[in-house]
């Protein structure tokens, strides 16, 4: 019997064991897309406890929690810190099957080498041991960033924010990680929304222009990417709810705006046509600026109204949706290849009947000169546990190109995830070994180490191709 994550924890051959050790462990970081604060990372952030650092925003917990019973007073209530961190380990013990339970544990020993396993029982040992290391200077938001080995941060950042912790950090030379702020566009998509008019006047109040169709609206926008651009910016990111294809002409497309800023009613048609040709827009201005453009599809947000109204969004209250939007999405695509504005883009689905549609759909719009441009993307949100990775590569390895795979990414907004590319790296690794081993790939480490080494930072670093401070701009 194997011990409990030991240093070939998930590593089931010789060949997975070299292919880790040798070669995944030793890459940095490319975390191109995550949720962390940029105010956070800026101030170096300290950290008062362990339920401060590590269940403060932290969604995936509450989630758990909330399904092992826990009040919510002990999970976003006023209870006190240990009082929580004790509820959280009390559901560490029916995290069972749950990649909640390896990561937990692997933060513990990466950061805090803490090997005692969590439970209720040993809550307050864990709780003063790493609380008193966190005392430590090195123990802060830049420290865990550190010594995570991570070269790249992405955030994500509405295109109403100033960015100004961004570019405070650039003038930074004691911070060798490169943080870059992507563009993310959500609250404007949604022209039905009662939030949407009162977004469009800021919109409008920080770019100095007059708003009143779409035009105008586009303009704006394309104003907010200039400045995102000049901070770095060379990312979006939608989360696109719905995806529809219903053409529309510019003459539509002004009226439709117009009478969304009168708060007159829009037909579903209407709202349709306004997503659609904005995405198009949106696409072709980032293809313009040399943008990666990102698409999350298929999430249910805010489902449980109670809590959404009580506690807000982001809170665990979200799920797969189960649309079918193949179709949509093609034409979507198409719209922009076949003007040649098609940027590079990855498609990620939060519903894993989507892999195969995904990676095929990618496939369909690749280009000379750029190696697998548009990206089946990393197993995402409910998809990043072992099942989900593996579904995900083995598809892309299936359809597409595994080699070319630009990796995993935290969607975090936790300092401790980075354990999670190690999570991934380990499950990669055991992938390709286990085939190997099985005689369907030969057994050439000269081969298939670089391959690993692309997929765990090398891809990325070439597909964005962001300039990087340090050392770590040789490596890309």
């Amino acid at each position: 019997m194997k011990a409990f994550m030991d240093k070939d924890f998930l590593l089931q051959t010789e060949t997975a064991k070299k292919l880790f050790h040798d070669y995944a462990s030793k890459m940095p970081i490319f975390d191109y897309h995550c949720h962390l604060d940029p105010k956070e990372i800026y101030e170096n952030r300290r950290y008062r406890d362990m339920t401060e650092l590590w269940l403060e925003g932290d969604h995936y917990k509450w989630r758990a929690m909330r399904a092992n019973g826990i009040d919510e007073y002990y999970i976003t209530g006023k209870a006190d810190p240990y009082e929580k961190f004790e509820k959280w380990a009390e559901t560490v013990e029916k995290l069972l099957g749950n990649p909640l339970y390896h990561w937990t544990h692997m933060e513990l020993r990466q950061y805090f080498q803490v090997e005692t396993i969590l439970k209720k029982a040993t809550a307050k040992e864990i709780w003063d041991t790493c609380n008193e290391k966190l005392q430590h200077p090195s123990f802060t938001a830049r420290g865990l960033i550190e010594r995570s080995n991570v070269a790249f941060i992405g955030t994500t950042d509405d295109p109403l924010d100033d960015l100004q912790f961004h570019q405070f950090m650039q003038k930074d030379t004691d911070f060798q990680v490169t943080v870059l702020p992507s563009f993310r566009p959500d609250q404007v998509m949604d022209i039905q929304s009662e939030n949407w008019i009162g977004y469009v006047e800021k919109l409008g109040e920080i770019t100095a222009r007059q708003i009143t169709n779409f035009e105008s609206l586009l303009d704006a926008l394309e104003s907010r990417m200039d400045y995102f651009h000049s901070t770095g910016c060379r990312v979006s990111d939608h989360s696109l709810e719905k995806v529809v294809f219903e053409s529309a002409t510019p003459n539509e497309l002004n009226e439709i705006v117009r009478k969304a800023l009168k708060k007159q009613a829009l037909t579903l048609k209407e709202s349709n046509q306004y997503y659609t040709h904005l995405l198009v827009s949106l696409g072709k201005a980032y293809n313009k600026r040399e943008w990666v453009m990102q698409y999350h599809i298929g999430a249910l947000r805010s489902a449980n109204s109670h809590l959404f109204q009580s506690i807000g969004a982001n809170i665990g209250c979200d799920s797969m949706k189960d649309d079918s939007y193949a179709i949509p999405l093609s034409k979507l695509l198409d719209e922009l290849d076949k003007v040649q504005q098609l940027p590079k883009t990855i498609l990620y689905s939060l519903n894993p009947n989507d892999f195969e549609m995904l990676a095929t759909m990618a496939g369909n719009f690749q280009q000379g000169g750029t190696p697998s441009k548009v990206q089946f993307g990393s197993a995402w949100w409910f998809n990043d546990h072992i099942d989900g990775m593996v579904a995900q590569m083995k598809i892309l390895g299936n359809v597409g190109l595994l080699p070319r795979f630009i990796g995993m990414l935290t969607d975090s907004r936790s300092f401790l995830s980075y354990s999670r590319h190690e999570y991934f790296r380990r499950i990669l690794c055991n992938i390709i070994g286990t085939w190997v081993e099985n005689g369907e790939y030969p057994n050439d480490l000269d081969w298939l180490g670089p391959i690993v080494e692309d997929i765990s930072y090398n891809n990325a670093a070439q597909y964005f191709e962001l300039p990087l401070k340090g050392t770590f701009m040789s490596l890309s």
